[in-house]
């Protein structure tokens, strides 16, 4: 079992940053795939970035390509994902979401049901 706990979100103009984290507890960390999906109110959970056990693959959404950076530190069982340049399209639920390590092709990197493990989430909203 795998616990995951988000923190950072918060409310921030168009144009401002914000950087999320996930905390990690219960299950070695460096063994499990990370995974960032959102939801917006009235919309379906949509994929955000993913990273690799390692660190060393990343995989994004088109629309949030070049504008956020999915990272992780396995000593400190923590993923983060930094947000620049944020838009009102950007308000959502943020979720992180943990799969024990395994191959995956880049349309399973994307889906929720590849991860076996949600945080409660985290808010974002980007208003002016």
């Amino acid at each position: 079992q795998v616990q995951l706990v988000e923190s950072g979100g918060g409310s921030v103009q168009p144009g401002g940053s914000l950087r999320l984290s996930c905390a990690a507890s219960g299950r070695t960390f460096s063994r499990y795939d990370m995974g960032w999906f959102r939801q917006a109110p009235g919309k379906e959970r949509e994929f955000v970035a993913a990273i690799n056990w390692s660190g060393d693959s990343t995989y994004y959404a088109d629309s949030v390509k070049g504008r956020f950076t999915i990272s992780r530190d396995n000593a400190k069982n923590t993923m983060y994902l930094q947000m620049n340049s944020l838009k009102p399209d950007d308000t959502a639920v943020y979720y992180c979401a943990a799969d024990y390590y395994s191959p995956k092709s880049s349309r399973r990197w994307m889906r929720d049901d590849t991860y076996d493990y949600w945080g409660q989430g985290t808010q974002v909203t980007v208003s002016s």
